[in-house]
């Protein structure tokens, strides 16, 4: 629903599919009423599913859990990129954490036993399992602020897998460059843990989390200051941070 919504779509319905070793209904169920939460917050349908139970495939306390959601959108209210141009401003949206990219390499950082997870830290304000398992925070209705304020969003990045440098430059027409300024905002505490435990370089850093920010939007300089009265309106914590040059299609982080 993000991606739909970066792209200046609207989210019409979601489907989902467990696979699991052993169908256990209480179980089940939980999982999904934390997805129909998610398709609450982001105005999505969920009109179906799948549930398979694969005994041997899967061990008995291990399930996969994958879905999707379409969209909608006119033609002409796609936000592309196209209209960027040089002294353009990049606002960052908070994200609520690490969000749903890597974890591959958190499980390398961190022992995932229970008296790890369960280990306080005055830093994080929480165990470091409640950290890690926070969700994923939802743009939807933070973007439609935008839309419904008259604010032209140009291009739309949505910071998953890959980073700030493989996400940021699918917003970016050719000839457009952006810079982010990395001391524009506070950087939530999990990756500084993240960082210094398991000895990522900060290039690596930028390059596989958010850092901080789940959703980053181009909109003419002086659409900016609305934008940002909007969006903290819609109750999102929200910074300045960069803008866009003219040169080679990529991102500075600064």
């Amino acid at each position: 629903v993000n991606d739909i919504a970066c792209a200046g779509g609207e989210s019409l319905f979601f489907l989902d599919y467990i696979a699991c070793g052993k169908n256990e209904p209480d179980k089940i169920a939980t999982i999904v009423s934390g997805v129909a939460e998610g398709c609450k917050m982001s105005g999505a349908a969920l009109i179906g599913g799948e549930t398979a139970e694969m005994p041997g495939f899967y061990p008995i306390d291990e399930y996969d859990l994958a879905g999707f959601a379409v969209g909608i959108v006119d033609r002409k209210d796609l936000i592309t990129g196209e209209t960027v141009k040089a002294g353009d401003t990049l606002l960052g949206i908070a994200s609520s954490g690490i969000h749903s990219n890597g974890y591959s390499l958190v499980r390398q950082v961190f022992s995932m036993t229970r008296e790890a997870l369960d280990t306080y830290y005055e830093s994080l304000g929480k165990t470091l399992g409640e950290t890690l398992l926070t969700p994923t925070k939802i743009y939807v209705n933070a973007l439609k602020s935008l839309k419904t304020g008259n604010i032209k969003v140009k291009a739309c990045s949505h910071i998953t897998g890959g980073g700030f440098y493989e996400n940021i430059p699918r917003m970016l027409s050719d000839g457009m460059h952006a810079v982010v300024h990395k001391n524009s905002y506070d950087i939530p505490p999990i990756f500084s843990m993240l960082s210094t435990d398991g000895a990522i370089d900060e290039q690596m850093m930028y390059n596989t989390y958010n850092m901080g920010i789940g959703m980053i939007v181009a909109v003419d300089s002086q659409d900016a200051d609305k934008a940002v009265r909007l969006l903290l309106a819609a109750g999102e914590t929200v910074y300045t941070i960069g803008e866009i040059k003219a040169g080679e299609k990529g991102v500075t982080i600064c």
